[in-house]
Order: C-alpha cells, then structure tokens, then sequence
C-alpha cells in the first residue's frame, strides 16, 4: 500500500514538473513584439536588440559592483 502511495505521489509530482516546465519553455519561445518593426525582420532584430540589452545591463551591473568594491576598499583603507 505504502509504494502505491508513494509511486502516485511521485507520479503527481512528475506531472506538475512537466507542466510548469512547458510553460517555462512557452513564455521563453515567443517573439516579443515590438512597435513600428514590420513582422518579416522582426525576430532577427529582436534577437539583435535582446542580446545588446543583455549586454547593457551586465556591462551596469559589472560597473556597479566594482563601485561597491572601491567603496569597500576605501574604507578598509581609511580604518586602518
């Protein structure tokens, strides 16, 4: 009885996995549109806009964190 429990719970969670994981796949495969873009060029640029938006933002965060950095050191530097 318990394995038949126990196989049923795990075929349960199994399903909710599968489901969630689909809708993670769906929300990542559809094209955003975007304003005055014609549809033909539109996944291209898209991509080509995705990716320097991606590159924008990792380029802020490295900027800032290395900001933080100096911050830290200076007043390592000013306790000592």
């Amino acid at each position: 009885m318990r394995i038949a429990f126990g196989l049923i719970g795990l075929l349960i969670a199994l399903f909710i996995v599968a489901k969630l994981a689909g809708r993670s796949t769906q929300t990542l495969t559809q094209p955003v549109a975007v304003p005055g873009v014609p549809a033909a060029s539109q996944p291209a640029d898209n991509a080509r806009q995705q990716a320097q938006q991606i590159q924008q933002q990792v380029r802020q965060q490295y900027e800032q964190t290395m900001q933080e950095v100096q911050k830290q050191r200076r007043g390592l530097e000013d306790a000592q």
